[in-house]
């Protein structure tokens, strides 16, 4: 085994598909744990997301571990996501390793022999947390019973049996089957797999649990695998989701705080669902806000009724400004903004609003014209920004993460978080600037004077508040909800012995 002695406790919380709630679960196992005077530390060895973050010494990892590192009170850093694989269409990835970019491959390249390779640099910082903190909650991907992935894998079984992690197991019951999915997933794991299958987590159950115990007891009878808890379905507790959303889900609400707004109005906020839309969880801050609603939006009618309108991240910048041609929401955004009618450009969308771009690293077509609204121009360079940039906008202070390969040249207009701003078209390169809470206010003041609507923006929403609220909701999941001794003692001493083998297996 690679990496070193391991000292800590540790788990990896696997799941019967992916969304199955590895994510919340991993999370809520970490908050309940640190309120128990746990030192723990998350980890995923490797995450496809478009959702990532910046540490402070510059590492680019998940957003999901970010959360989770959160979740534990402890700074993130590189060693709680080795490998990031961030999309960049259907066959493509960017591999960033240890929190930096180191090339594109395809999905074959990557699953033929690099992800293999990389397998001892993940067992090396998995051993590097083991031996500083007391427990290392880990989280798997997609589903351990990927037989045709089984042979490189490094994130589900082969860094549980390289690095001897009990597993948990997983299943949202709000989808249906997930007796067979639970039973089937130990099914498809060779022996030497099922022997660190310890049992099942339910998650999503709605109901009346003295109706699912029979089939918890016909569960535990036919895989000799127990069942450590059967959490309750809650709504909103989809925080940092590691996947961006599918253009299938036009006109999905962002769940936001129910109460009602401070002033008469509402402020609608219409947010272009661009493909490849990364760090869209910059809007959270925005729906957190009393009377404010965000949407989803893919067509230019969605956007007449919209106080603002916000052009997101994304990963493929010359593409996303395709697809806004293509479907007229092009010129829907550049009529919005001569009629002074506010628009928030972030990073990509930032981008997207410029003059042209210059990309021979991203999409390699060369210069295209963008939309003219703001002076900008971008060239993007090989060398990826990742850094952690603070100061002051519209009286206010603010932080904020950076994470792009355009290089902005702001040829006029008014200075705006290292961006800028002409008339009530805005655009920065800035990440999560929306979670400093003065800034958000005044900034969603100004929106709404522009928009001629009487909305107030709540005086004392802390968005930082709100997160550890949402954070001790999953501790408090676990800890009501779960066999929490029987969790300690898997995190201690690892799956138990003689644990029986479920036919018929995978090849070992």
């Amino acid at each position: 085994m690679s990496g070193g002695k391991n000292t800590g406790g540790g788990l990896l919380v696997a799941g019967t598909t992916s969304d199955a709630g590895k994510s919340v679960v991993t999370a809520g196992i970490c908050r309940w744990l640190v309120r128990q005077g746990v030192k723990v530390a998350p980890f995923k060895a490797q995450n496809m997301s478009l959702n990532s973050f910046v540490t402070r010494e510059g590492a680019e990892i998940g957003r999901a571990q970010a959360m989770q590192a959160q979740a534990c009170r402890v700074e993130p850093t590189a060693l709680m996501n080795p490998v990031l694989l961030k999309p960049g269409g259907e066959q493509s990835s960017q591999v960033v390793l240890l929190g930096k970019p180191v090339g594109e491959l395809s999905a074959r390249g990557y699953h033929g022999g690099r992800q293999q390779q990389l397998l001892g640099t993940v067992l090396d910082c998995l051993a590097e947390l083991r031996g500083t903190y007391d427990a290392v909650i880990c989280e798997g991907a997609g589903s351990p019973a990927e037989i045709n992935l089984r042979r490189t894998d490094i994130v589900n079984m082969g860094i549980a049996r390289n690095a001897g992690l009990p597993v948990l197991v997983v299943g949202d019951i709000d989808r249906g089957g997930v007796f067979a999915s639970f039973f089937g997933t130990v099914a498809l794991l060779s022996r030497e797999d099922q022997e660190l299958v310890a049992g099942f987590l339910v998650n999503k159950f709605r109901g009346d649990v003295s109706l699912l115990e029979p089939g918890l007891d016909m569960l535990q009878d036919l895989t000799g695998r127990r069942t450590y808890g059967v959490l309750p379905f809650r709504h909103g507790l989809g925080i940092d989701e590691e996947d961006g959303l599918r253009v299938s889900l036009r006109g999905t609400v962002r769940e936001s705080n129910v109460a009602p707004p401070v002033g008469e109005d509402v402020l609608r906020v219409a947010v272009c669902a661009v493909p490849l839309m990364s760090n869209f969880t910059d809007v959270d801050a925005l729906a957190a806000e009393p009377g404010v609603v965000v949407r989803f939006v893919d067509r230019p009618e969605e956007l007449a009724d919209a106080d603002l309108v916000v052009v997101p991240g994304t990963r493929g910048t010359v593409r996303a400004l395709e697809w806004l041609r293509e479907r007229g929401l092009a010129d829907a955004l550049v009529r919005r903004a001569a009629e002074g009618r506010p628009v928030l450009g972030v990073c990509g969308g930032f981008q997207i609003l410029g003059e042209h771009i210059e990309d021979e690293v991203e999409s390699r077509r060369g210069q295209v014209d963008g939309l003219g609204i703001l002076p900008v121009r971008v060239r993007f360079a090989r060398e990826k920004t990742l850094t952690r940039p603070a100061g002051e906008a519209l009286g206010e202070p603010v932080e904020g993460y950076e994470i792009h390969h355009g290089v902005a040249t702001v040829l006029s207009g008014e200075p705006f978080l290292d961006g800028c701003r002409v008339g009530q078209t805005w655009g920065t390169h800035w990440h999560g600037s929306l979670e400093s809470d003065g800034f958000r206010r005044a900034f969603l003041r100004e929106v709404a004077a522009a928009a001629g609507r009487r909305f107030v923006p709540a005086p004392d929403t802390s968005f930082a508040a709100l997160r550890e609220e949402q954070l001790d909701r999953l501790g408090d999941l676990i800890e009501q909800h779960a066999d929490t001794d029987a969790l300690w003692r898997l995190i201690e001493s690892g799956a138990p012995q003689g644990l029986p083998f479920i036919p018929p297996g995978a090849p070992a």
